[in-house]
């Protein structure tokens, strides 16, 4: 696209997560019914039903849905990815949905859609993270900062879960803090602005996409992007690769999660703390496999080996006992 050619502001991607839903309300009832910018969003819901384009719908004057594979994105239209899928904008505003690997732990996250927002539209991107806990949407946010876009964050002191609009600020120059009291003002100021086409998209962000997406050569692209680091994907077990220069530190796998060094600890604790509950469950079913099997052993009259299997048995339940210590802490 010639770099002379006159664009607007149309599109306008707005990640939430903890705290998040309340300030998306009052922010679709204070968007006006002409508002010249498509809306799409991303609330961390995982895979648990959602009916948040029907309560958007009851609240403002724009219309709000979940889209479907293959749609077309539309000025003056909230779109909502849906459970578990992730939402992502492809070449001439076409919406695909995919059960792609998870970001930071999750699925829908921001910055996969961030990201195709910022290859795909450019200057036209405006970015928005507002409440929640970790840092999902700061790499998205760089995204749309290289390719031209503008980046808004909700002022962390405003935030009921500071976490995520902290990391925007730290590591994005951002261009527009504010409170949940102004944000609907400042989209309605920048929506429909007009602006230059940004270059094209840095060839490191088209990598990393394509990772996302299953697209190309996994391992060329990660080869492109960092080196393999000494943490093993706590989601599907491969090894990660570390991604050069990125600041928060983050990290990929060749199958496409992919983690900031908070969210990696964060995954970690959870995978640890069931694996400690497993092996407790392993523990105690064995002391009474041993159990039976020293009375199956007395009951053919082997009294060794009842002894036996009683003793390997009270070993277990000792190692059992503190291990249930150290796991429940009493």
């Amino acid at each position: 696209m010639p770099s002379t050619q006159k664009l607007r502001r149309d599109v306008v991607v707005i990640g939430a997560s903890a705290g998040g839903f309340s300030v998306l309300m009052d922010l679709v009832a204070a968007l006006p019914a002409n508002f010249p910018a498509a809306v799409m969003v991303v609330l961390h819901v995982g895979a648990h039903a959602s009916i948040l384009p029907e309560l958007f719908n009851r609240r403002g004057p724009l219309p709000a849905l979940h889209p479907i594979q293959g749609q077309t994105l539309r000025t003056g239209m909230i779109h909502v990815a849906p459970p578990d899928h992730h939402m992502l904008l492809n070449a001439d505003g076409i919406i695909c949905l995919a059960r792609g690997a998870k970001e930071h732990h999750a699925r829908p996250a921001i910055d996969p859609l961030f990201r195709s927002v910022a290859i795909e539209c450019g200057a036209r991107a405006i970015g928005v993270v507002l409440s929640g806990r970790l840092d999902d949407g700061t790499a998205g946010l760089q995204a749309i900062q290289q390719c031209g876009g503008l980046v808004v964050v909700q002022d962390p002191d405003d935030a009921e879960q500071p976490s995520m609009p902290a990391s925007a600020c730290a590591h994005v120059a951002v261009d527009h803090c504010v409170t949940r009291a102004q944000l609907a003002d400042t989209l309605i100021a920048l929506a429909g602005q007009q602006v230059t086409a940004a270059p094209v998209a840095p060839s490191r962000l088209v990598c990393e996409h394509r990772v996302t997406t299953g697209g190309g050569d996994p391992m060329e692209d990660l080869k492109a992007l960092g080196k393999p680091s000494t943490f093993g994907c706590p989601d599907c077990d491969g090894v990660l690769w570390e991604i050069d220069a990125s600041s928060p530190l983050r990290f990929r796998c060749h199958t496409g999660h992919g983690y900031s060094l908070r969210t990696l600890e964060h995954t970690q604790a959870s995978y640890s703390d069931k694996a400690m509950w497993s092996a407790l469950r392993a523990l105690q079913e064995r002391e009474g496999l041993l159990r039976a099997m020293a009375d199956e052993s007395r009951q053919h009259l082997d009294h060794a080996g009842g002894e036996r299997f009683d003793t390997q048995a009270a070993e277990v339940a000792r190692q059992s006992e503190q291990l249930h210590h150290f796991v429940v802490g009493v």
